[in-house]
């Protein structure tokens, strides 16, 4: 409530009557006051309501015109300088630091940009953010800070200071209750007005921080000049892919060699295999071979919390690459974006994008000249209308690289840093069987690294030994102290593996043996294949076993049975995972004969326990056969240990040496 000149009024009163556009009259006593009314239902039509006031009726009749003025600029700062003030009302979603001064709305046009115009995309998506976030906060800066009502004074104090006599002073309170009363009604009907107001406000500002969210769409699209220097060159040990999408690329360059034949160019090629195989860097070679634009995205960039913005971005790339074919579109992670489509109450709309890129993929319109390449290490994940023939034409498999492979890869990352030229890149291959392209990549980088820290010139093979044991099996544990104990144990140990696979005909060659303690292993024996081995024979497989076997019976025949140690408990497990395939899974028991048994579970007690009798006699035999070879070459066994514990580490050929009855030397 308000009181001035003998009068007290409720103050939603004056905020309304100052709300409405000033009259063309001069004074103050003939302004016409009305409540503003936002509804346009007929109960609160203004020129229906009943609520109408001027200031005779407020009993404001004596107010000045100065003093209208000062309650104006007290009550409603700057509402009275008259170049702020519009004519009439203006609806906006974005309202400035007072009423009466609004700004348009900048309403962002989200699409699909090239590279050419992405600077000045982000530059007017950058002002208009700026703008609009300025004024938000002056918005919502004049919510927190409007003003409160004013103070109300007591009715007895006011008819004190105002000097009413007290024959009038029942009167005065008469009316004062009835205007009160009077002012409840209308009071209660602009606030149920205003709730509604600051609602719709409230769901403006949302909106307007949804449209301004700064998320990039896609990649954009890569200029060809940028792709001429990647070719099918710097793809290594994945050539029966390389072939298969050397199709693709001629495609490409010459269609009308195709299409002259009644062909059609392939809609979709699939890149199936693990990760860091080089799938992206495939599809980005068949781009440079080309020599075509290239676009581009990963799966995830289509999903989004918000209803149709997935399908609206394939809309956009696909009209982005038809303006510019022939191109190549690539989608790294598919399975994010086409995985198989279910009902989903929680998600009813999650298949809306899938099915916008069947649509592009397969539509009415055709696609001439744009490839799609994705790439996925999960095929069976994806929907079965995305890989049918149609969409994704071609399903390329890229596998991890053989012997031959990994040996070229080596050599290609190899030629980027400085090496020794006495490093022999086929002897890491031979070691780092499963390793994938990137794996490869990160041995070489970890073994610069290393060369860097000991302040060598150039990478040598003991930096690239280094590096495969350290991703192979963790970094060295130097601060551990073992004592002389344990170590002359694991040296025994070591060296009893390493003296079997010596001596045993079909076992792997060694490597290198060492006593170096590393993750959880206090040492080991590393064994080269000579080449990726696709099959494995009955005697290879016991001679697996016989290794497995030395460090155990190494530990017995020296240090004696009660004195054995808990190390061999890995290569039990190895050497009993051995010999349960040969007899379940590759049919090498003469007494079960080729029968396999995939779920040994399911089998009756007889037959489990045959297949339990069996392995435990394949490993027996083992052992005593690994036995048998220690006893022989005790001489040579104990030379081993007493060079492992003076070195720690021993390569092939010093292994050799001191098998031999040589001396090694010095380092």
């Amino acid at each position: 409530l308000f009181s001035l000149n003998h009068a007290t009024v409720p103050l939603s009163h004056l905020i309304n009557a100052f709300h409405s556009p000033k009259s063309s009259t001069t004074t103050a006593s003939t302004a016409s006051i009305q409540p503003v009314q936002r509804d346009t239902s007929p109960e609160h039509d203004p020129q229906k309501s009943e609520s109408v006031f001027n200031l005779r009726d407020l009993g404001l009749s004596d107010l000045k015109a100065n003093q209208f003025k000062e309650l104006v600029n007290r009550l409603l700062p700057g509402y009275g300088a008259e170049n702020k003030v519009s004519s009439q009302w203006h609806t906006s979603y974005i309202s400035a630091e007072s009423f009466f001064e609004n700004k348009h709305v900048y309403i962002q046009s989200r699409n699909f940009k090239t590279l050419r115009s992405r600077a000045r995309r982000l530059q007017s998506t950058s002002e208009q953010f700026t703008e609009t976030k300025n004024s938000l906060s002056s918005l919502l800066k004049g919510f927190i800070l409007r003003k409160r009502r004013i103070d109300v004074e007591n009715l007895d104090t006011l008819m004190k200071t105002k000097n009413i006599p007290e024959a009038h002073q029942d009167a005065f309170k008469t009316g004062f209750a009835e205007g009160f009363l009077k002012a409840q009604v209308f009071l209660q009907k602009t606030l149920d007005s205003l709730r509604r107001s600051r609602f719709l406000l409230f769901i403006i500002c949302c909106l307007l921080l949804v449209r301004f969210r700064t998320s990039s769409i896609f990649d954009a699209a890569v200029d060809p000049i940028q792709l001429k220097n990647v070719t099918f060159e710097h793809v290594k040990g994945v050539e029966e892919a390389k072939q298969e999408l050397q199709e693709v690329v001629e495609f490409l360059k010459n269609p009308h060699k195709f299409t002259v034949l009644g062909g059609k160019l392939p809609k979709g090629i699939l890149l199936v295999g693990p990760p860091g195989t080089g799938k992206t860097l495939l599809a980005r070679a068949v781009a440079g071979e080309a020599d075509v634009p290239f676009y581009y995205a990963s799966g995830s960039e289509f999903d989004e919390m918000f209803v149709g913005v997935g399908a609206s971005r394939i809309r956009s790339l696909f009209r982005e690459a038809k303006a510019n074919a022939p191109c190549v579109i690539f989608i790294d992670e598919l399975d994010s974006v086409g995985g198989k489509r279910i009902e989903s109450p929680m998600h009813p709309y999650s298949r809306q994008t899938i099915n916008q890129l069947l649509a592009e993929m397969d539509g009415f319109k055709p696609n001439e000249g744009v490839v799609i390449i994705g790439a996925t290490n999960f095929p069976e994940a994806l929907d079965n209308a995305l890989i049918r023939p149609g969409r994704f034409d071609m399903q390329v498999t890229v596998p991890k690289p053989d012997v031959r492979g990994r040996t070229e890869i080596l050599k290609w990352y190899l030629n980027k840093i400085k090496y020794d030229p006495s490093v022999d890149p086929e002897i890491i291959a031979r070691g780092t069987v499963g390793f994938s392209g990137a794996e490869l990549e990160n041995l070489v980088n970890q073994a610069a690294l290393k060369a860097a820290v000991d302040g060598k010139d150039m990478v040598t093979m003991k930096e690239l030994e280094f590096s495969k044991d350290k991703i192979l099996m963790g970094p060295e544990r130097r601060s551990v102290e073992i004592d002389e104990k344990n170590k002359t144990i694991t040296a025994y140990h070591e060296s009893g593996h390493a003296i079997i696979a010596y001596y045993t005909k079909d076992a792997m060659p060694i490597n290198k043996a060492t006593i170096m303690t590393r993750g959880t292993t206090l040492g080991h024996v590393s064994l080269l294949p000579e080449n990726d081995r696709w099959s494995e024979t009955r005697s290879q497989l016991l001679a697996q076993m016989d290794v497995c076997m030395g460090g155990r019976v190494a530990e017995e025949l020296i240090f004696g049975s009660d004195h054995i140690t808990t190390g061999a408990s890995s290569d039990f497990d190895n050497a009993t995972k051995i010999a349960k395939l040969m007899v379940t899974r590759f049919g090498m028991s003469e007494k079960l004969g080729v029968m396999t048994y995939t779920d040994t579970g399911k089998v009756s007690p007889e037959t489990q326990s045959a297949i339990e009798q069996e392995v435990r006699t394949l490993l027996r035999d083992s052992y005593e056969r690994a036995k048998n070879i220690l006893k022989t070459h005790a001489k040579e066994h104990k030379n081993l240990a007493e060079a492992l514990l003076k070195y720690e580490t021993l390569d092939a050929k010093e292994i050799q040496i001191v098998l031999e009855g040589k001396k090694l030397e010095v380092r």
